[in-house]
């Protein structure tokens, strides 16, 4: 059989080849996370494992809110690989490793007020205080190294060498499970040992990810310029995707702020459920940046039916992926729990939210497809628009009227935002699909 449910089987294979390295690279992700929050989980003290979740939830913030570097380095290098055009990419990654370093020494001198403000709004137990404030301060070291990360990512990822780009996300992970284990464990510095582990990671990932690009496009420092109208139209994409992140950010950080008023109990549980959430958006986001190197590739060489034909083809990938996550933490939800913590606490309070979790992936593969099509086509001002309606319409309307139903209300808010998303997605979608080059 030449074909496999309407698409070549070839067509099948090169999708994998780009998703399946991203998966592998995306789903250890958090496995080795699940092992960094297990060990700090089985300390003898709740304590440690909500001042980490809490401390996390911000760096994350932080950095999260810089995806829009990798996002628009995608779109762009993959038209640039498309289209053949090797002085593009070279222009593309200096103006993106400029603007990552920038960034992150920006983040490193406002590091002191970048803490006390999201300590303030988060406002936490005072018990959790000190220990959050020294992983936060701790983590922040690696703005530059974090954000160097993304460019590289995305200049991997836009040119489809999926391999490397796994492996730079399994080297980060890898550096950062062994020194908690030597750190945590072998000298005893909690959430201090915590920090430096991923500060050492985080670091390392970037010099190794600079080499590789730096390599793979024969990009040399003596021969980069800025050109200021192509840095100008880099910076503008990255503004749009910049706005959708924070939009989304604001949105996943209620899910461990705003739950701090409802206990340690309640802050712990999430942040052990959030393990789920990260798998399911990184695991779908294999298939999404297979749409994205390829959509993008496409649009490059100018060929419309090709766009439209990856983005069926990895759709119903998405699809089906949806189902098996759903079908993973059905039946394995109450054994993965057990497996990041013992504390009785709080493996009965996130089972009783381990439901929101098993739906979650049937309701937000479509947005993370979506997002993907949106990068490979460089339709930054879309995806910024879409997100803010679907948190103005979506999360906050549901989320006020649900308070009563405490954190409850907080899954129910984030399931809702996800199904807005999709809509005006696809609204948007369907009414550019004869436009998309």
């Amino acid at each position: 059989m030449q074909k496999l449910l309407g698409f070549a089987r070839a067509d099948h294979r090169r999708v994998f080849a780009i998703a399946l390295p991203m998966m592998i690279s995306n789903i250890a992700a958090p496995l080795l996370g699940l092992v960094d929050t297990a060990i700090i989980g089985h300390l003898p003290n709740s304590v440690y494992l909500s001042s980490v979740a809490i401390g996390a939830m911000v760096v994350s913030f932080i950095y999260l809110l810089a995806v829009f570097l990798r996002m628009a380095t995608t779109g762009a290098i993959a038209q640039a690989f498309g289209a053949d055009d090797a002085t593009e990419q070279h222009q593309l990654f200096t103006h993106g490793i400029l603007t990552a370093l920038f960034l992150g020494i920006v983040i490193i001198a406002l590091s002191p007020f970048i803490t006390s403000v999201s300590l303030w709004l988060v406002a936490p137990d005072p018990q959790l205080l000190d220990y959050a404030t020294d992983y936060i301060q701790i983590r922040l070291w690696s703005a530059p190294a974090a954000l160097t990360t993304l460019i590289c990512l995305g200049v991997l990822l836009g040119r489809q060498d999926s391999r490397r780009a796994m492996w730079l996300v399994i080297i980060t992970n890898f550096v950062n499970v062994v020194l908690d284990l030597v750190l945590i464990v072998g000298l005893n510095m909690n959430v201090k040992g915590a920090a430096y582990a991923s500060l050492c990671a985080e670091w390392t990932t970037a010099i190794v990810g600079f080499y590789w690009c730096r390599h793979t496009l024969g990009w040399q420092l003596r021969k980069a310029r800025i050109v200021a109208s192509k840095l100008s139209l880099f910076l503008q994409a990255n503004g749009n995707i910049f706005v959708r992140s924070l939009t989304l950010q604001l949105c996943m950080a209620m899910m461990t702020g705003y739950a701090a008023r409802y206990g340690t109990t309640i802050v712990a549980a999430n942040a052990v459920l959030m393990q789920f959430l990260m798998l399911i958006s990184l695991g779908l986001d294999g298939i999404a940046y297979a749409v994205e190197a390829l959509a993008g590739e496409a649009k490059g060489r100018s060929r419309p039916n090709q766009v439209r034909y990856w983005c069926r083809i990895t759709l119903l990938w998405s699809s089906l992926f949806a189902v098996g996550y759903s079908l993973i933490f059905w039946l394995l939800g109450q054994q993965i729990i057990g497996l990041i913590t013992d504390l009785s606490a709080v493996v009965d309070t996130a089972m009783r939210y381990l439901p929101w979790v098993v739906a979650l992936p049937l309701l937000a593969h479509w947005s993370y497809w979506l997002d993907g099509v949106f990068i490979g086509l460089a339709w930054s001002k879309a995806m910024r628009d879409t997100m803010l309606l679907a948190a103005i319409t979506g999360f906050i309307p549901i989320w006020w009227l649900s308070k009563p139903l405490e954190n409850h209300g907080l899954w129910l808010a984030l399931s809702g935002f996800l199904i807005m998303r999709a809509v005006y997605q696809a609204i948007w979608l369907l009414r550019r699909s004869r436009k998309v080059v």
